[in-house]
């Protein structure tokens, strides 16, 4: 099964990673965020998996690393007032999922010898990622700290988790509009983080490609 989807891995993660991030516009956020956008994630999840699959031990350890989470998620859920602990627990295990899914994903894009569509969507899905690993840095750094970040009040429906997803994308690709702003040294630290992650992507990596790209084009 995972040899027939295999060739299908950048497409599958790439398309998820959209309606995880854009299904909200679609379905009312309420609805979204407490049944849609879990089933998308772990629809995402299961995409990152395939990407490691030639590598069973990477694999396994991606799998064994989200049985933990989900463990600990449960355990939250069945205590009333939930942990902080577990949270913040929770935050660092898919924060070191997307880490290690996102160096695979960049790597395979960067060895690959012929640029095509499956390629593209592959280098516009390790950008994304880039955002995500930076949304689950500011996650764990506001659920560390709290009040680490300034105008995260919840409003118009927006959740504290679209809060800071739409910070981190902002801050990635340095539009900077300020209506969120960290407070804290860590989150400051963050934040500059976080930006010379997407200026890095798109001058090393995406210029590797392109190049590839022309290069292919004249020899063809």
């Amino acid at each position: 099964m995972l040899s027939k989807l295999y060739p299908y891995r950048f497409e599958l993660f790439f398309f998820s990673q959209i309606v995880i991030l854009f299904g909200s516009l679609l379905v009312p956020a309420s609805l979204f965020e407490v049944v849609l956008a879990p089933i998308l994630f772990q629809v995402n999840v299961i995409s990152g998996i395939l990407l490691v699959s030639k590598k069973k031990k990477l694999m396994w350890f991606l799998i064994v690393l989200l049985i933990i989470v989900g463990v600990l998620y449960g355990i939250n859920q069945a205590n009333e007032n939930g942990l902080a602990i577990i949270d913040f627990i929770q935050m660092g295990g898919y924060f070191l999922f997307y880490l290690i899914i996102t160096c695979e994903l960049i790597f395979q894009v960067w060895k690959t010898k012929k640029v095509n569509i499956k390629v593209i969507f592959g280098l516009i899905s390790g950008y994304i990622s880039l955002g995500l690993i930076g949304f689950f840095i500011c996650m764990s750094i506001e659920l560390s700290h709290a009040n680490s970040f300034t105008n995260l009040v919840v409003e118009n429906g927006m959740s504290l988790t679209e809060r800071l997803m739409y910070f981190s994308y902002v801050t990635l690709s340095t539009l900077g509009y300020g209506d969120i702003v960290p407070k804290t040294i860590l989150a400051q630290k963050a934040a500059i983080l976080i930006s010379l992650l997407g200026q890095f992507y798109l001058v090393i990596l995406t210029a590797v490609i392109v190049g590839k790209y022309i290069n292919q084009k004249n020899e063809n």
